[in-house]
Parts: structure tokens; C-alpha cells; sequence
């Protein structure tokens, strides 16, 4: 099969690997869409050090092609959905309820980190019954793969963010996961979106997912405006979706005493994150910093998928772009350098 790799930090080619086979517990899918995620890009430049010949990718749908001996509940020719992280759901964090570290820090992140991802004609998914959901009949496999991590990261972030029933919330940046995390938001019952971004064509589209108020950091003072909207008091949350210092203090200093400051940010380089001192109430603020990686499983997929099903999101407003799998390195080089507009290109294997 023809698969799109990493093959050493900063390079990335099609090679040819031999299509994977299914263990007692697991299944072989044949891809059919897949999505190009920032992720990507810093595994590229060697954000978890260096890999060879390691398959990226880790969003994509497609169809059961074989399944192992000891799975039930699933067929061959099925659509299934895989979470971008598939835990075993054995080990001692998976019991503790915390999947997406099975097995260690970030262990169930596997696709394109510790196995070969979804960026090929096949992939394998490990603990197919747990980590395998059927997608609905009226949801088509271009919606359906938004599931497998914008959804579930972004939402992650609200769910993480401890949102008041009409309390306020700033969300740091409108990228797929940001734009995601202010729709989760909303459904949470937040009573003010504050969404912090400076391109027009995405502060559109947060204005479409909910948000209530737009500030643009190319404008002037970012704390100093959400500070403003919130009559001075500060936030109830802050989600940072960005990924750096900058966004991460600005996320501290305007959350109020009690207040949550939720990270789905990916920080891909550098030693250490600092907190700043005084607004962090010299370590004694009463403020919650709390990072976290989506969850995975079928009851996840399933009910995100449901919200899907019932209207109450519509992701595909995020995909700018639709690219053959055959050039999904050109997909792979606008998502580094954020060129033509792009916010989330949809990959096809038709």
C-alpha cells in the first residue's frame, strides 16, 4: 500500500509498506478520508523527537477490511470512525479514567507518535472494539472524521475549563480546535464567548459557532479588552488553543480568583512553560491550570457523532480545502505555512 511518512525530522515522502494485519483484539481499516492537523507539523519539525519511515496522520474514517479473530460487534465493509487516541483501556491509567495516558505520559496518542498513522490506503487500530465506532448512516465519512479529534479536543477543552452555567469564557485562538472549543462552550451553558483572534475569515466563522464578542490581538491590548468585556472582573475560564507563552500568560491574567485556565495548546518546542507570577497571585491566586489530550473510546466517537446527528455542530464549515491523498504533502505544507486561507483540509482516497 502507498502510505505518506515522516522520514526523518524536517522530511516527510510517499513510500510503499506492506498492508498491516490485524492481532486476536484488533482491525486492519481501508482509509477514506483523513484530516492534515498542526500536530502534524510539529511531529514533522521534531516536537517528540526524531522518527523514520513513520506513517502520519492520525484523524481518518474508512471501511473495516479485516477484523481479528476474538473482535465482535463490528463487520468487514463497515464505516467506522477511530479517535485520533486509542487506548487499551487495561493498563493501571486507563483504570484510573485517565485513557488518553494509557500506558504512560501521552501513551494514547499512538497513530503517527508510537504506531504508523492514518495517511495511508490502510491503518491499523489496536483494541478495535473499544477504539471502533460505527458511523451513522446520515453522516457522511467528510463530517464523521472531524469526531476523531477536532471535536473531541476542543470540546475536551471546555469540559476541562469547569464553565459556570452562564459564566464567561475567553477562548485564545480560532484554529479548528479553538473554533471547536467555542462551540463547546456554548453547549455548556457559557453565558459570554469571548474569542480571541486576529484573521477575519476565522473570527466569521467563531461569530457562526457561538462566540459573543471578537478581540483582535493585532488591535491593541488583549488582557486589557477581555478585562474590559468582563466589567474588570476577569473570566470564569480561559482556554488556551494556541500553543505559546504568550497566549498561555494572557490566559492566566485574565481569569479571575476561582477561575479555570484550561491548555489544549500543543507546545512543540522549548524547555519550559513559565506562569506569570503576580497575576497567578504570586501561587496563590485560587487559579486552576489544567492541560489535557482528548479522550478516546467508542462512547466518546459516539456521542460526538451525536451531536452531529442532532444539529448541534456542523464541523465541515472548518474544511477550506479538499486534496487528493496523493497530494497530501501539498496539504501538509499549506497547514505549516497557513496559506490560501486554510483551516482544515480534508483528505480523499477516492
Amino acid at each position: 500500500m502507498k502510505a505518506f511518512v515522516m522520514e526523518g525530522i524536517g522530511r516527510v515522502g510517499f513510500m510503499q509498506k506492506p498492508i498491516p494485519e490485524p492481532g486476536p483484539n484488533d482491525a486492519v481499516v481501508k482509509t477514506t478520508r483523513a484530516l492534515v492537523c498542526t500536530s502534524d507539523i510539529h511531529t514533522v519539525k521534531g516536537a517528540i523527537g526524531p522518527r523514520q519511515a513513520l506513517t502520519l496522520g492520525h484523524e481518518g474514517v474508512g471501511v473495516v477490511a479485516t477484523l481479528g479473530s476474538a473482535v465482535r460487534g463490528l463487520r468487514e465493509g463497515q464505516r467506522v470512525l477511530a479517535g485520533a487516541i486509542t487506548p487499551c483501556f487495561r493498563c493501571e491509567n486507563c483504570q484510573r479514567g485517565f485513557t488518553s495516558q494509557c500506558s504512560g505520559l501521552l501513551g494514547g496518542w499512538k497513530f503517527a507518535n508510537v504506531k504508523d498513522g492514518v495517511f495511508a490506503e490502510y491503518f491499523h487500530v489496536n483494541d478495535a472494539e473499544a477504539n471502533l465506532t460505527p458511523i451513522p448512516d446520515g453522516i457522511s465519512d467528510d463530517v464523521a472524521v472531524y469526531c476523531a479529534d477536532m471535536l473531541s479536543t476542543g470540546f475536551m477543552g471546555a469540559e476541562n475549563a469547569a464553565i459556570p452555567l452562564g459564566g464567561t469564557v475567553a477562548v485564545f485562538a480560532q484554529g479548528p480546535v479553538g473554533l471547536m472549543a467555542t462551540v463547546g462552550a456554548r453547549l455548556l451553558g457559557a453565558g459570554l464567548v469571548i474569542a480571541v483572534e486576529g484573521r477575519p475569515d476565522r473570527q466569521a466563522l467563531a461569530r457562526r459557532y457561538g462566540a459573543d464578542e471578537i478581540v483582535d490581538p493585532g488591535s491593541g491590548n488583549v488582557v486589557e479588552e477581555v478585562l474590559s468585556l468582563t466589567g474588570g472582573l476577569g473570566v470564569d475560564s480561559a482556554i488556551e488553543c494556541y500553543g505559546a507563552q504568550a497566549t498561555f500568560e494572557a490566559c492566566v491574567k485574565v481569569t479571575r480568583p476561582g477561575g479555570t485556565i484550561s491548555n489544549t495548546g500543543y507546545y512543540g518546542h522549548g524547555d519550559s512553560v513559565d506562569i506569570p507570577r503576580v497575576e497567578w497571585g504570586v501561587g496563590m491566586g485560587d487559579k486552576t491550570i489544567r492541560g489535557g489530550l482528548c479522550p478516546g473510546g467508542r462512547v466518546r466517537m459516539n456521542r460526538l457523532l451525536r451531536l452531529i446527528e442532532t444539529g448541534r455542530v456542523d464541523p465541515s464549515l472548518m474544511t477550506t480545502h479538499r486534496v487528493p491523498f496523493s497530494e497530501v504533502d501539498r496539504a501538509v505544507r499549506l497547514m505549516e505555512t497557513k496559506e490560501e486561507g486554510i483551516i482544515k483540509p480534508l483528505i480523499t482516497f477516492d
